[in-house]
């Protein structure tokens, strides 16, 4: 029987919300095996100069716990 675990963190990027996404499960995999899912909970933008300056997502990861 698997025992699954889910986290929230919260990640960002200047490119695009895919970029946030996977700099944030890049970034998680350091620490964390077994990732099984991410669903993305919110998206976000900071606006600086009238221009998008960030992209933010909340992130939820799954993972398997040993």
């Amino acid at each position: 029987m698997a025992v699954l675990k889910v986290i929230e963190i919260l990640s960002s990027s200047d490119k695009s919300w895919e970029d946030a996404t996977k700099n944030g499960v890049t970034h998680a995999s350091k620490t964390l095996k077994n990732i099984k899912s991410v669903y993305v909970k919110d998206q976000s933008v900071t606006v600086k100069n009238n221009e998008l300056a960030q992209y933010r997502v909340n992130l939820k990861i799954t993972f398997e716990v040993d």
